[in-house]
């Protein structure tokens, strides 16, 4: 820990609930929110992997939307183009986890910049994290748009250490999801996985170097340093 000189966020799931959207979705569809949610992040996910493995790249937002058509309809779920529009706008406005803006707080006052690499588009990113009121929290928001390539291509990962002008053992990578802390660890990034239910890691040879509950279990690891 003690050549680390920032610190990149994954957003979705690490410092943002993605199930948050689940309040929204039993609204529209009464008893079936977290149905909808847990099938929606997962085809989410399935299409941002599928989308890098056949070079066919379309923002985090579009992709988002396509996971939920599929999984309405997958449901058989009637869903008008005004509620596909506003469910997808939930991604834009979910709820943090409750240790984030404290342990944000602390880390700030730290030395070390503080980043979000994420899938998100640009616009999204910052709307996620302006609904939230963090942005001053941030030194970067890093979306892997410009490599037109999702995580966990190598590609992704080097927009932050190009970005942070920073070599990528000294930047610490945090991430809740296991295939995220993976491909960051596999790309060099010294890396602390967030493992608040007790999951077990990928086996695909990556070891994450620090594995904690929360993102105040990041505090801890630098004040320990």
């Amino acid at each position: 820990m003690q050549q680390i000189k920032a610190i990149a966020f994954d957003l979705y799931g690490t410092l943002f609930d993605v199930h948050s959207v689940a309040t929204q979705c039993d609204i529209a569809f009464p008893g079936r929110g977290k149905e909808i949610s847990q099938m929606w992040r997962q085809k989410q996910l399935e299409y941002s992997w599928l989308r890098s493995l056949m070079n066919d790249y379309v923002d985090f937002h579009k992709l988002t939307m396509d996971a939920l058509l599929y999984t309405t309809r997958s449901l058989g779920l009637a869903m008008s183009e005004e509620l596909h529009k506003e469910l997808s706008s939930t991604y834009l406005k979910l709820d943090y986890f409750p240790e984030v803006p404290n342990a944000l707080r602390t880390l700030r006052n730290r030395n070390v910049k503080l980043a979000i690499l994420s899938n998100g588009s640009p616009d999204s990113i910052k709307s996620v994290i302006s609904n939230a009121g963090l942005i001053e929290k941030f030194d970067y928001l890093l979306s892997v748009d410009p490599a037109r390539i999702f995580k966990p291509h190598d590609s992704a990962y080097n927009i932050a250490e190009e970005a942070l002008n920073l070599h990528r053992s000294e930047i610490l990578f945090v991430s809740s999801n296991a295939w995220d802390a993976t491909g960051a660890r596999h790309f060099g990034f010294p890396t602390c996985w967030i493992n608040r239910t007790a999951k077990v890691f990928e086996e695909m040879g990556q070891t994450p170097d620090w594995e904690v509950k929360g993102i105040d279990g990041v505090v801890q690891l630098l004040e320990r340093a």
